[in-house]
This record gives C-alpha cells, sequence and structure tokens, in this order.
C-alpha cells in the first residue's frame, strides 16, 4: 500500500475509546469516511467506516492484540490507495499492497506489526522510452512512454486520469529519456504538472473510461469445457462455486496459468495457507505457455491467506481490481482470479457484526449484493480515456458451506455474473475433473463469441457445439429411466447414444490439469476431439440403421483411441488416423 500522506486539510488525531478485534472506536478524531488511520503507538494501519458524532468507527489492517483504549489515533487525511507503477508485475502482496517479499527480507517470515513498505521500489531505476516530445499535446491517460517492465511486458508510462480535468489537454513543456526512479519527473506539462512513472489511486474508485463495450472476444482458456461448452468472454465475469474439495483453486490456478489474457492478477482472499504456498511456489517455475517466458512476468500476486487479519481480506479484491485497472488503461487485457469471495463475504459479515448493524440472511450484511455488484461491475471491455481499449476479466470462486447453491453469496453472485460454472461434488468423488456440472452450467456470452470461434477456429463450432450439448442433455434423461428399468432395457439406438455420451464426458469433459500436454488445450484441439465424437456418432448410426448390433458397434478398438487425444502432443495426425480407422473398422460392420 502507498504510504499514505498528510493533507493540506490539517486534521486533528483522536484516542481510542473501545475494541472489538479489527473494529476500533475512537473519540476526538477529524476524519472523513475511507481516510487511511495509523491505530495505537505501535501504528497499524487501518481504515475509518462510520462515523457517528464524535465517535469514529476504524476497521484494522492488523491483528489489535495488545493495544489498549486511551492509546493515539493519527489520521493521515487520505484514503486507502495502491502504488501503480512498474515492478508490481513478478510481485506478491498481501491485501494493502505491503510487498511481503520485501518485508521478509527486512525481517524473516513473520512479519512484525506496524510495518509499511511502498508497493513499488522507490529506489529502483527504470529506462524510460518516451513517445512525446515538446510541444505536443496530451490528454489524461495519455502515453507518455515505455519501460520494460518485465521479459514479457512493456509498461507504458501514462498522464494520470485525475492531472487534467476531463477534456483537457496540456502541452508538453519538457521529457526526458535515460535511467529513473519512479519518483523521479520524465514529463512536464505547461499546467505545472510533473509526471513520474509512479501513480496512487484509491481502491473503492473504479478508474475513469470513456465506453464500456460489448465483448466479442473469448477469454481461451485452454479448458475444453469452457472453451468449447461455456466460454467466457475478455471482459466477461464469471462465477465457480462449489464444495470443498470440488477443484475450485485447481481450475482457477489453470486459468491463471494458460488463459490468454495479457497480464494475470491472483488474488488468493482468505483461501489456506497451503494453497497459496501452492501457487507463489508453482508460479515462478511455470513457462508461459503464448511467450515461453516465466509465467511470473505477466502475473501479480495478492495474498491474503485465512490467518491473516479479517479486515485486510475485506480490502485485497479492491486492490487486485484497482491493480487490474491500471493495466487496462495501457489497453492490455486482464484476468482477475478471486479465490474466494465467499471468504471476502465473511470478513464483511463479521466486520458488519462488530458494528452491530442490522443483519440480512444468515447473518451477512444487507449491503452484499451491492458490494458484489461494485466489484463485478468494474469487470469489461473498455474504450479508455486515451484511446486504447482494454478487458478486465473477473474469476470468482464461491466456496458455499456444504455446496449448498442457495446460500447468499452465491445467489447473489449469479444475479451479477454472465458465466457460471458449477463443480459437483459427485463428479469429484468420482475422479471426473474439471468437476464442472454441464446441466448446470451456462455461459451468456455464448451467441456473442460465436462469430469469432467460426472465423478463427472452424464454420461450424456453434454446430457441433449445439450437437454435443444435446447429446449430453439426452443422456441425462435416459439415465433417469436407466436407473429405474436397467440400461439392457433400453432400445437400442438409446443404448448407443448412452455410449457416444460416455465418449464426450471421458475424452472431450474430462482434462488432466497436472498433464504436460492435456493440461492445455488450444480450441483447435478442442474442436477436433468434439469432432472426431461426432464421426464416432455418425458412423456409429448409419452402422445401427444397418442392421450391425450396438454390441458389436461398441466393441470395435478405434473408438477407445478416442480418449487418448488429450494427452497426445502431435494430435492432428492421430484425430485423422482415429476418424479414418473408426469408419473403416464400422463399414467392414455391414
Amino acid at each position: 500500500m502507498s504510504q499514505a500522506t498528510q493533507t493540506d486539510d490539517v486534521r486533528e488525531d483522536g484516542t481510542i475509546s473501545r475494541i472489538s478485534g479489527p473494529v476500533v472506536t475512537a473519540t476526538g478524531l477529524d476524519a472523513r469516511m475511507n481516510d487511511v488511520v495509523y491505530v495505537g503507538d505501535e501504528g497499524l494501519m487501518g481504515e475509518v467506516i462510520e462515523i457517528e458524532g464524535e465517535r469514529t468507527t476504524i476497521q484494522v489492517y492488523e491483528e489489535t492484540s495488545g493495544v489498549s483504549p486511551g492509546e493515539p489515533v493519527e489520521n493521515t487525511g487520505e484514503p486507502l490507495t495502491v502504488d501503480l507503477g512498474p515492478g508490481m508485475l513478478d510481485s506478491i502482496y498481501d491485501g494493502v499492497q505491503r510487498p511481503l517479499t520485501v518485508l521478509e527480507d527486512q525481517m524473516g517470515a513473520f512479519l512484525d506489526r506496524g510495518v509499511d513498505a511502498p508497493g513499488i521500489d522507490l529506489e529502483r531505476t527504470w529506462d524510460f522510452e518516451p513517445s512525446v516530445e515538446v510541444g505536443d499535446e496530451v490528454g489524461p491517460g495519455a502515453v507518455l512512454g515505455e519501460v520494460e517492465e518485465t521479459i514479457t511486458i512493456d509498461h507504458k508510462v501514462m498522464v494520470p486520469p485525475d492531472a487534467l480535468d476531463e477534456g483537457e489537454t496540456a502541452e508538453v513543456t519538457g521529457v526526458e529519456s535515460g535511467s529513473f526512479t519512479v519518483e523521479e519527473t520524465v514529463v512536464e506539462l505547461d499546467t505545472g504538472a510533473e509526471i513520474s512513472m509512479r501513480q496512487e489511486w484509491p481502491v473503492r474508485e473504479p478508474r475513469p473510461t470513456v465506453d464500456k463495450r460489448t465483448p466479442r472476444i473469448p477469454l481461451v482458456s485452454g479448458q475444453r469445457i469452457l472453451d468449447g461448452l461455456f466460454p467466457l468472454a475478455k471482459g466477461g465475469t464469471a462465477a465457480i462455486p462449489g464444495p470443498f474439495g470440488s477443484g475450485k483453486t485447481v481450475t482457477q490456478q489453470s486459468l491463471a496459468k494458460f488463459a490468454d489474457a495479457d497480464i494475470v492478477i491472483y488474488v488468493g482472499c482468505g483461501e489456506r495457507g497451503n494453497e497459496m504456498t501452492e501457487v507463489i511456489e508453482d508460479f515462478p517455475e511455470l513457462p508461459d505457455p503464448k511467450t515461453g517466458n516465466p509465467l511470473m512476468a505477466r502475473t501479480c500476486l495478492i495474498a491474503n491467506t485465512s490467518n491473516m487479519p479479517v479486515a485486510a481480506r475485506e480490502s485485497c479484491v479492491y486492490t487486485g481490481i484497482t491493480i487490474a485497472e491500471f493495466y487496462r488503461d495501457m489497453g492490455y487485457d486482464v484476468a482477475l482470479m478471486a479465490d474466494s469471495t465467499s471468504r471476502w463475504a465473511e470478513a464483511m459479515r463479521e466486520i458488519s457484526s462488530r458494528l452491530e448493524e442490522m443483519p440480512g440472511e444468515e447473518g451477512y450484511p444487507a449491503y452484499l449484493a451491492a458490494r458484489l455488484s461494485q466489484f463485478y461491475e468494474r469487470a469489461g471491455y473498455f474504450e479508455n480515456v486515451n484511446g486504447t481499449e482494454g478487458s478486465i476479466s473477473v474469476i470468482g470462486a464461491v466456496s458455499p458451506p456444504g455446496g449448498d447453491f442457495s446460500e447468499p453469496v452465491t445467489q447473489n453472485t449469479l444475479r451479477i455474473v454472465k458465466t457460471f460454472w458449477a463443480l459437483d461434488s459427485d463428479l469429484a468423488e468420482r475422479r471426473h475433473f474439471p468437476a464442472i456440472n454441464w446441466n448446470d452450467s451456462y455461459s451468456l456470452y455464448r451467441e456473442q463469441l460465436d462469430p469469432w470461434f467460426e472465423d478463427n477456429v472452424a464454420d461450424d463450432w456453434a454446430t457441433l457445439r449445439q450437437w454435443g450439448v444435446d447429446t449430453l442433455d439426452e443422456e441425462t434423461e435416459l439415465q433417469e429411466i436407466v436407473e429405474l428399468v436397467g440400461k439392457d432395457a433400453l432400445p437400442e439406438d438409446q443404448r448407443l447414444t448412452l455410449e457416444v455420451a460416455r465418449y464426450i464426458r471421458e475424452a472431450f469433459l474430462q482434462q488432466n490439469a497436472f498433464h504436460d500436454v492435456d493440461r492445455y488445450c488450444p480450441p483447435e484441439k478442442t474442436y477436433a476431439i468434439l469432432g472426431a465424437i461426432k464421426t464416432f456418432n455418425d458412423e456409429a448410426f448409419d452402422a445401427l440403421d444397418a442392421g450391425v448390433p450396438v454390441e458389436e458397434i461398441t466393441d470395435i478398438d478405434a473408438a477407445p483411441r478416442l480418449n487418448r487425444i488429450g494427452t497426445e502432443e502431435d494430435w492432428e495426425p492421430m484425430v485423422e488416423q482415429v476418424e479414418e480407422n473408426i469408419t473403416q473398422q464400422l463399414r467392414e460392420l455391414y
């Protein structure tokens, strides 16, 4: 988090009168809503969340044990902000943007209370290459030049959106190239503004844009069930609800690793420490499938585990979305993973109860739906104030207790997001991963994304997908009959449909996230696998119509090879050969 500075409007400090966990009440404090304050003799960071007469209520982002009434509260007069500039990628922060790797170097694995550090390195120099000259006119958000932030990402230095009024322009009166720290001036404007590479922005305030557009390009995930059946658009919103052990974190990690976003922001919000440790250890070792460079070169991690203070958990999603908006303003496509929004909602519930607010359903605050909406609404495909276009795709995991999708967080999220990937504990118990239930899941982006898939993958993409969906729907209906009377009581054509649906489930929907090849499946391969299953379906029904018994059709040895296409690196000749063998063997039967 950026070190909040005192404004010209000097405000009086106060004293602690009451402490209830992370919620502290102060008196005599001259403050505004959302001001950052430093609480107690140790200077614990907090934020004003309620003002009632002389009483000011503060949520503290650190453990408050040992703090006592009568200790001072110092007001900064500034809202909770983040440092924005080169150096955020390949970094690991906590919920209020304190750089954990920097603090670890200073004091080891256990952090002292009251410590703080800038979100970006203020002493490191960057090679700035300007793209403007003296005399150029620039407006809010205009790109002034670039620095190479990582081997993968060029960081665009921009005029802060609040440096000029909307529609106002300024003339460049001075520009420098060379090596600079993030606080040194690189461009001067005739308004007197001195622009550096560093910006600060309040986390609860969205960065301005010109227009929010309908997204029409998919966020290709490399997961067959997602790209093939329930695609997400760049700039779209998705929810992954599921009970414990159903694979939410693995699915989100796969998306973070392989989705074709330029930038990935991974927010571990209240998750178990061992899961976050796995992310922190794995990501630096993984190659980016797009560039071959380290995956961390385009990734920013925010680690706020379940044993960290609950108030910082409430702010971590805002920290993540603000960093995402900064890179969106540069024209990048950003994917933000929030794992999980249920823990965020639980943090709001705990703070709300300590404020003695009127509880809503299941004890959550009455404003739960509004907070979720405010967060997801910051996603989208935007035209930025500087003329570039960028997107933020938000994928939020939800952890409903006992897998109950009727609980408030899941239901309120469903009203907001347009893509729903429902994880199923029954599928997980059968070792079917990803355990996404194809009957309960949906995507409202399919029709607007079909033209892209038809232009870039295959012109019958939508037709083939609909065939797969219809086959799975028919299987679901037939399974109800099978449970009553048994499979052998079905007509032969329905038994064959069940066999085709089995291949869709096993060869297409199942995917091994830990296999070197199968963990990422490009759309072309996704189409080819489903197309090969369709070939088996068509040839098998032709054979059935010719009088071949269904037992002989399902007994051919070419069909089981469909299950091995996903793990085949050189898959194109294999698909062609499997289709030829299926066709040949089935036609030899009649």
